[in-house]
């Protein structure tokens, strides 16, 4: 099964911009996918490189311009993936764009804190970059109806949306793949990082951040819980979000006293990663977590669409002292809307501290009956 990706079109716009475009994203969400097909569609001179191949990386540390000319000086698209593997990379691709004129680089990377880095200083006015996450709504919406959209929902609150696990009919299988997606891929990036000292401790801190999806995280009780500092702490969940496990909301204010302001939310960028962490794939029906998870789907699912879609409006949630809170926080133009997350559609009045401090923003409530409107755009 092909899933049709949702930046691909952006991406094939700039394939002739003399531009380095790099795509990042966790392993698995389907990178080498999409930059096989860019390379299969393309009609011009490509070339494509794996950056972990060590013929590849000495081709590339070797920085001159006589040795490029051998190889690139014809090429009209040079495909780089796994970038990050690849020691000062930016000064390569730096090199490479400064001397062919004709040249478009697509670069791809599963580390944002290695690849972004590397390429960041010396790739100035000349990089352009792309996210990749696992399967959107928005992508699904191509291969599937609303009848098929509904009946998937409960499954992917459970096993997310990286493309293999919808290949996957297996619910073993699929069990399966994301503890090996997690215990093989996601923490290699990090493992590997060469100041990671206490690799147990950093899948101890990411059992506890999902156990709290969609609470607002202490550090100082995640440092008591497990014996580093607040720093340490700080430092992976860094790591974490650099390497596109776990992404991180605020909370917003306009500077009221009730106001909570300096908590943070860390959400996953798939629910089956969570799951994965907690080792939980019960059925809906038997899950006491059920906001939490249905939260979480509904957070990551509009943080894709916002990407995608160019919007980047500002995120936060919103909570007062007294606990009165709003899950979710859009700014944009100006513009607040609030919106509560409810699995059942059991309305409630919005919080009153939250309409009388902002009573020209909007307020949603989204629930089964209406998320495949907030997840598309359509509220």
């Amino acid at each position: 099964m092909a899933f049709d990706r949702y930046i691909f079109p952006q991406l094939t716009q700039k394939l002739s911009s003399n531009k380095v475009l790099v795509l990042t994203g966790a392993r698995r969400v389907g990178k080498t996918y999409l930059l096989n097909t860019i390379k299969d569609d393309f009609k011009k001179e490509s070339l494509f490189l794996n950056g972990e191949d060590l013929d590849v990386r000495d081709l590339l540390t070797d920085r001159r311009v006589a040795s490029y000319r051998r190889w690139a000086e014809n090429l009209d698209l040079l495909i780089i993936d796994e970038a990050q593997a690849i020691p000062e990379i930016g000064k390569s691709l730096k090199l490479l764009i400064d001397s062919f004129s004709k040249l478009t680089i697509l670069a791809s990377g599963s580390s944002a804190f290695e690849l972004s880095n590397q390429t960041g200083e010396p790739l100035v006015g000349r990089q352009i970059n792309f996210q990749l996450f696992p399967l959107a709504q928005i992508e699904l919406s191509k291969t599937e109806n609303y009848f098929e959209t509904k009946q998937q929902l409960e499954t992917r609150l459970v096993f997310g949306s990286y493309p293999d696990i919808l290949k996957i009919s297996s619910e073993e299988e699929r069990i399966s793949y994301l503890k090996e997606l997690v215990n093989a891929y996601l923490l290699k990036d990090i493992l590997s990082y060469e100041q990671v000292r206490y690799s147990h401790k950093m899948l101890q801190l990411l059992q506890l951040v999902a156990y709290q999806s969609g609470q607002e995280v202490s550090y100082e009780e995640l440092s008591k819980s497990l014996q580093i500092d607040r720093n340490t702490v700080e430092r992976y969940l860094d790591l974490f979000s650099k390497v596109f496990i776990i992404f991180r909301i605020g909370g917003y204010s306009k500077n009221l006293r009730k106001e909570v302001t300096k908590s943070s939310k860390w959400y996953f960028y798939d629910n089956g990663i969570r799951n994965a962490l907690i080792n939980d794939f019960s059925p809906i029906i038997q899950r006491k977590d059920i906001g939490p998870l249905w939260e979480n789907y509904l957070v990551a699912e509009r943080m894709k669409f916002n990407a995608y879609s160019g919007k980047h409006p500002y995120t936060y949630f919103w909570r007062t002292y007294d606990q009165q809170e709003m899950d979710w926080l859009e700014l944009k133009n100006e513009q607040l809307a609030g919106y509560e997350f409810k699995w059942k559609d059991t309305r409630v009045k919005f919080p009153k501290a939250f309409v009388d401090a902002y009573p020209d923003a909007e307020k949603h409530w989204i629930s089964q009956d209406n998320y495949l409107d907030f997840i598309t755009g359509q509220i």
